[in-house]
């Protein structure tokens, strides 16, 4: 039914609702038939499984240069394997996390967030759609809290704060605000509204 494949990119901190809703998308498309796939960032891979120990376990004298290579190695590697085969097959792809939480959170260490951007637009494609998700981080911390035995290393109240104005901080053509205070219904269908251009033919009243 697609002419092209899509990438959408769901971006937030975490607590935010952005996988749930995800995952949400994704079963709507499904149901109208519309092909689609949901990738995540960090993946699986070597260089995922390197940055998803810092998560848990803390940086433990690994720089924040040093960090930004092996997201960007993971995200390479992404690319290749996942994201552009299921492009060129013209399916949706949905992204949880992409370059942009990259250098929200990279930059929130202290390097330059426009930079991080740019060096991954060198190399990355670029969304159709960005969907950042913005939620007080308190309220997001009392979300992680409820669901999970253990924060992660990046789950400090004053550095998601610094994160979140980052991520405020984009602008783009592609790129949408959500506020996702509200019932999971109600904010799934914010996240409709935003793609509806694009899947018009699937979302007429």
């Amino acid at each position: 039914m697609l002419k092209r494949g899509y990438l959408i990119v769901f971006e937030g901190i975490d607590g935010t609702g952005k996988s749930t809703q995800c995952s949400l998308l994704s079963k709507f498309l499904s149901e109208k038939k519309i092909p689609n796939i949901v990738l995540a960032e960090p993946t699986k891979g070597i260089w995922g499984m390197k940055i998803r120990r810092v998560l848990s376990e803390g940086r433990e004298g690994i720089s924040p240069k040093e960090e930004l290579s092996w997201f960007v190695n993971d995200r390479k590697e992404d690319i290749s394997k996942n994201i552009m085969p299921a492009l060129l097959d013209n399916k949706v792809v949905i992204m949880d996390r992409y370059y942009f939480s990259t250098a929200a959170y990279q930059g929130a260490l202290g390097l330059n967030p426009e930079d991080i951007r740019t060096e991954n637009e060198n190399f990355a494609p670029i969304p159709d759609r960005v969907l950042i998700f913005l939620t007080s981080p308190d309220v997001c911390l009392e979300r992680i809290e409820s669901s999970r035995d253990q924060k992660s290393a990046f789950e400090k109240i004053e550095y998601l704060q610094n994160v979140e104005t980052i991520f405020k901080s984009f602008v783009g053509p592609n790129i949408s605000f959500i506020n996702s205070i509200g019932s999971v219904s109600e904010v799934h269908k914010k996240v409709l509204t935003e793609v509806k251009d694009i899947f018009n033919f699937v979302l007429k009243k």
